[in-house]
């Protein structure tokens, strides 16, 4: 309400994705490290910024000084040690988040920002045309057509539990956020393991909702062993592997700030079609984009637990990016960086 009242662009942090819509026209999206270019352009342009339940955290400030240097910062949050921890706020505000923009919404006035929204629109059109250009491989299942082949399936009503690693931040990026709640992960921890006994707790806790584990090889296998219980307790969930034959955060750190010295990250995993039968659950294995549709849909009309372990290029990247210590507005893009 307040922010339809004000007119004011949205952006949501990780923790706050599928809290508005990604369909409402003032929602730009997810800021920091791997937000959109627009996104963080926006927070460096802006002159006044609204942090709600906000941390500033470094994966959103970037390198603190260059994060919104012009905004002047409205921060609310119910923790006082929050205020000015890591940004000083300009109009500190220790209230319930409901509460304070019930309050605010009550004070304002309407407000017209269509210059302001439609500038950041198109910037976020011109990135996605470079984006565009970049030619990617087209024979394994990239992460794009596997969260869209989720979502299609699901009717978007499917909540989404994600590990942590690159899979985290391409559902965070390129899943369509419609349902509130939505999207559940390990955020401030970052905690490999999460998904699979996390997404058990979402589907014992709302049984009629479908529940996608989105997960790389390296976490789904810190918490393996969970596919006993789920089998022994009855829980149905559908499992989506992003395998790539690599721990691929730090793969990926590795590439771009440490010359390829690919160190203890390139790791091996069982057959999961073998390992899922072993458990007396379903399992597949996709090697082919072209198959990726197919596979989802028939996870989603077989009973009991499903886990399809598809294959992606080894070498995937998130993009964009912003090298650590850096301003979130310096970002290594991907028409740039693959062209290299």
């Amino acid at each position: 309400a307040f922010a339809e009242k004000t007119n004011i662009p949205v952006i949501t942090t990780l923790l706050g994705l599928s809290a508005l819509p990604d369909s409402h026209p003032l929602n730009i999206g997810m800021p920091g490290m791997h937000g959109p270019a627009h996104v963080n352009k926006a927070i460096g342009t802006a002159d006044v910024l609204i942090g709600v339940g906000l941390r500033f955290d470094d994966r959103v400030t970037g390198k603190v000084s260059e994060f919104a240097p012009h905004a002047r910062i409205i921060h609310i949050d119910i923790d006082p040690s929050e205020m000015h921890k890591v940004k000083v706020a300009t109009v500190p505000i220790v209230a319930d988040a409901k509460d304070a923009l019930a309050a605010l919404t009550m004070a304002v006035n309407p407000a017209d920002h269509r210059s302001w929204i439609n500038e950041i629109r198109s910037w976020e059109t011109r990135n996605a045309e470079l984006a565009s250009n970049v030619k990617r491989d087209q024979q394994y299942p990239d992460p794009t057509s596997i969260l869209e082949a989720i979502r299609a399936e699901t009717n978007g009503e499917a909540i989404i539990v994600t590990d942590v690693g690159q899979h985290q931040m391409w559902t965070a990026r390129h899943y369509t956020w419609s349902r509130p709640n939505s999207h559940i992960t390990s955020g401030g921890l970052g905690t490999m393991g999460f998904a699979l006994p996390a997404a058990m707790g979402v589907k014992m806790g709302i049984p009629d909702t479908p529940v996608w584990v989105v997960a790389g090889d390296g976490g789904i296998q810190m918490n393996i062993q969970e596919l006993a219980t789920l089998q022994q307790q009855g829980v149905t969930i559908k499992v989506a592997i992003m395998n790539n034959g690599y721990l691929g955060m730090v793969r990926q750190w590795q590439q771009f700030f440490h010359s390829r010295n690919y160190s203890e990250t390139p790791i091996t995993g069982p057959d999961y079609v073998k390992l899922a039968d072993a458990y007396g659950l379903t399992g597949m294995c996709i090697t082919r984009r072209e198959d990726v549709s197919a596979a989802v849909h028939k996870a989603m009309e077989t009973e009991g637990t499903v886990i399809i372990d598809f294959v992606i290029e080894s070498e995937s990247n998130v993009y964009p990016m912003v090298a650590p210590g850096s301003a979130i507005t310096n970002m290594i893009e991907e028409h740039v960086e693959e062209k290299s």
